[in-house]
């Protein structure tokens, strides 16, 4: 290895800045999800990715203001997708962040023997890289992307509705949803560990030496966002145990509450959909905040 290649891989050992950008689901009933999702939230489908059926698989995104919630279903049997299903039912699927240079952080991580690959590319502005679950704690398939600095996106990270390759190429359309669900933004998730694991910080010390993602104790701070972890519970598998999304505005976040209400989703302060504890805060108000 060269003295230059050294360096650079010293140098992406520690936190960097990264943002999560996407959280992916995984249902049975795809149709039943999107409306979910659009109704109660009130946002849109930004996208539907015709190249996941390659994995047997159809999907749909829709924004959170820049971020965004992916749901995929199987259509074929024996996919990593249905089997997860038989094992969990509706629930997580997918952490996809967004770092600076992914490309850099997967020599770091394969140079280190810390996580295997399982699929990416390298496209024009974009790296994207699949991670094998297995040994990461929380029980979802990391990813770890980025797009280059350009002159019309020169901040990736740091730019709220900044361009992003799992919407299509067609930015002028996705963009302006983006936008338009600008009154919501993703606050954060939790992951249940596997049973008998208690290592709650143990599991942000591990994702932030795998994927650089600075830690406060026991959550990752994305520059965006915060993950935290649970313990594991006996019979209880691990994976994504909910999401938190911020509403600004009280007349859009009292709508949230009453579709939820009449679609009889509520439970004890959050709103089940797809497999998962949702909750919902009001932004923008003196002494508001979120939870994980």
């Amino acid at each position: 290895m060269s003295g230059a290649e050294n360096v650079g891989l010293q140098s992406a050992a520690g936190p960097v800045p990264t943002r999560l950008r996407q959280i992916a689901l995984v249902v049975k009933d795809l149709e039943r999800a999107k409306y979910l999702l659009t109704h109660i939230i009130g946002t849109e489908v930004v996208f539907e990715d015709p190249t996941v059926e390659q994995w047997g698989l159809k999907n749909f995104l829709v924004p959170l203001g820049g971020d965004f919630i992916e749901v995929v279903a199987p259509f074929e049997e024996s996919t990593t997708a249905s089997r997860l299903l038989e094992k969990r039912g509706d629930g997580g699927y997918m952490i996809i962040m967004q770092t600076e240079d992914a490309k850099k952080r997967r020599e770091y991580i394969e140079s280190k023997g810390l996580a295997k690959v399982i699929w990416g590319y390298e496209r024009g502005d974009t790296v994207c890289v699949q991670y094998h679950p297995k040994g990461v704690k929380g029980g979802m398939m990391p990813e770890v992307d980025s797009q280059a600095p350009s002159l019309n996106n020169p901040t990736p990270l740091k730019s709220r509705f900044s361009p992003w390759h799992a919407c299509g190429l067609d930015y002028e359309v996705y963009s302006l949803m983006m936008k338009r669900s600008s009154h919501l933004t993703l606050e954060g998730c939790v992951l249940r560990l596997a049973p008998g694991d208690l290592g709650h910080e143990d599991a942000a010390r591990q994702w932030e030496e795998i994927f650089g993602v600075g830690r406060s104790r026991d959550l990752l701070a994305f520059t965006n966002a915060r993950l935290g972890f649970i313990p594991g519970r006996d019979r209880e598998s691990d994976g994504l145990i909910s999401i938190t999304v911020g509403v600004n505005g009280k007349d859009k976040f009292n709508a949230i509450l009453e579709r939820a209400r009449k679609e009889g989703l509520c439970g004890d302060g959050w709103i089940n959909m797809c497999g998962v504890k949702w909750f919902f805060f009001l932004t923008g108000h003196e002494g508001a905040r979120g939870r994980l």
